[in-house]
């Protein structure tokens, strides 16, 4: 018996297991290449006509999907207005803060007042047993004393003359004599009054009584009783009128081009949390301070009842005028490299690519500085597909 079997069902079954094979290779060949080479020459179609570069700009060709994920809006435009926050302290106004001198030297007798006291305008602060004192009371009596005596001999002289018992000279030069008294009298009781002294006291009441120059408080002290005072420009005491202070910003260098004498301001200070003081800007100083690269801007503030105390810290944030800004939501931003564009419709579904100057801000809608104008159409979603 012939061992191969060469009938005609075996050879059928070889060719249909054979046909089978061819088979399932071609649909392994065309999942793992030739649907894939089809596929991708759609997409590559797809894209070829989803958009077309011409130069610097995007035109995207009716037909096109993108047209349909694109988001095209006017840029809104909001007033706004550059804000500065700086930090500050409150100061007295120099105007209205005086250092206290004695008009003279000598030893101190009584101190009347004392460190963060209100006093008034006249009010005695200080008595100083002061031997200048007593010689300005020696002039001046001695000139009282003169004057008196040109007066009389003045009247005696001008009866002499009537009755022609004195000569025109004689009543010239008595004339000369009590206008010459009557100056030096005047003169040593001004130089009295400079020194605070009353030129009708008598014996123990002449001491020299240094008096308040303005209402306010003592903010500084620097006198002790039986200490001699030998130098008449060293300091007693500072009263400052704290009814008007100024609170003094620091404005960093960058930012003094945005400020501006009348510029609105607000102050908060720590002692009164929640409380805000609204007030304008009264002075900008032209130099620059060198140690800390600031500049002082200070604000004025009537303060009647003291709530505001010299050295005290304060927060100042200062608001600039109002500015027409764009306002864009972050969707439109697309960031490239190291600068921020958006893409703006400079004809029917024709873009171009514009950098701008976006402000930090933590919100879902930025404004904008520069770059762009209000009422320009600008892609505010789908901006990525158009990114290179």
């Amino acid at each position: 018996m012939d061992i191969h079997d060469h009938s005609p069902t075996a050879g059928g079954r070889a060719f249909l297991w054979g046909g089978i094979g061819l088979g399932l290779l071609l649909i392994v060949l065309l999942l793992t290449h030739g649907f894939g080479l089809l596929g991708g020459r759609g997409n590559q179609a797809a894209e070829a006509t989803a958009l077309v570069h011409q130069g610097e700009r995007i035109f995207v060709p009716e037909g096109s999907p993108l047209r349909q994920r694109l988001t095209v809006l006017a840029a809104p435009a909001e007033s706004q207005s550059a804000t500065i926050t700086a930090p500050g302290t409150v100061e007295s106004d120099p105007a209205r803060t005086v250092t206290v001198l004695p008009p003279g030297a000598g030893r101190v007798h009584e101190i009347k007042v004392a460190l963060g006291d209100h006093v008034q305008r006249g009010q005695a602060l200080v008595t100083i047993d002061s031997p200048d004192l007593a010689q300005a009371y020696a002039d001046n009596d001695k000139a009282a004393s003169a004057a008196a005596l040109a007066a009389r001999n003045l009247g005696y002289q001008e009866a002499q003359f009537k009755i022609g018992a004195a000569a025109q000279k004689d009543l010239e030069q008595a004339r000369s004599d009590n206008a010459q008294a009557l100056a030096e009298y005047t003169r040593s009781r001004a130089r009295l009054r400079a020194m605070g002294g009353p030129p009708e006291a008598r014996g123990d009441a002449r001491l020299l009584s240094v008096r308040a120059p303005v209402a306010g408080s003592v903010t500084a002290f620097s006198v002790a009783r039986g200490a001699t005072i030998n130098d008449d420009t060293q300091p007693l005491m500072t009263i400052a009128d704290l009814s008007v202070v100024w609170v003094t910003a620091l404005v960093a260098e960058q930012d003094v081009a945005s400020v501006a004498r009348g510029q609105d301001a607000e102050v908060s200070v720590a002692a009164y949390p929640g409380k805000t003081l609204r007030g304008k800007v009264l002075f900008v100083s032209d130099v620059i301070e060198s140690d800390s690269r600031r500049d002082k801007t200070r604000i004025a503030f009537d303060n009647p009842n003291g709530l505001l105390k010299p050295s005290m810290y304060a927060t100042v944030t200062l608001h600039g005028p109002a500015l027409q800004r764009v306002v864009l939501p972050s969707s439109a931003l697309l960031m490239n490299n190291d600068r921020t564009s958006v893409f703006v419709a400079v004809a029917p579904w024709t873009f171009e690519r514009r950098s701008v100057e976006a402000l930090l801000e933590e919100s879902s809608r930025v404004t904008i500085a520069s770059g762009v104008k209000p009422g320009e159409q600008i892609v505010v979603r789908g901006g990525i597909l158009l990114n290179d």
